[in-house]
């Protein structure tokens, strides 16, 4: 069972926010939904062998936290546990197949955590959207039958 503070997701400015109820208390959401959209929205730091979608490695620029971004709660995680998604890296990507798998793998990989809690896989189906300068991928994650359709422009 999930219990966890609800977010809303606002479409326009493509951010989340703390839900209130009718009583304007925090809500409370008992579905996978929350865990799910922090899962997939939250970057997770890059390993020192992934290329940066900047094009910057340790040669070209200095070494920083920033570069390789991370979640700032992974410092308070005791098992040394990174949270998020490696999404972030597909942001000057090519509109490719190989772009596509990527997504899917690590949609896949920051929803791990459902086959321990859940006892089933997270199922994710990854399509092109629209083609162009400007490429979007749509994504659907599914959970015990909750599910998060989002897009993630790629290229740039």
């Amino acid at each position: 069972m999930f219990y966890d503070l609800a977010l809303s997701f606002d479409q326009t400015t493509r951010r989340c926010d703390l839900a209130l109820d009718a009583d304007c208390n925090l809500a409370i959401d008992t579905t996978p939904i929350t865990p799910m959209m922090l899962s997939i929205g939250l970057d997770h730091r890059a390993g020192p062998d992934d290329p940066l979608p900047d094009g910057r490695s340790q040669f070209l620029a200095p070494a920083s936290y920033s570069e390789r971004r991370g979640c700032a709660g992974d410092a308070l995680d005791p098992f040394g546990d990174l949270t998020g998604s490696l999404m972030w890296l597909l942001s000057r990507a090519k509109q490719t197949e190989q772009t596509r798998q990527l997504c899917e793998y690590w949609l896949a990989q920051c929803l791990a955590w459902a086959l321990d809690e859940t006892g089933e896989a997270a199922e994710i189906n990854v399509v092109w959207l629209q083609t162009g300068a400007t490429a979007i991928l749509k994504y659907t994650a599914e959970v015990q039958d909750a599910s998060v359709t989002l897009t993630y422009r790629v290229g740039g």
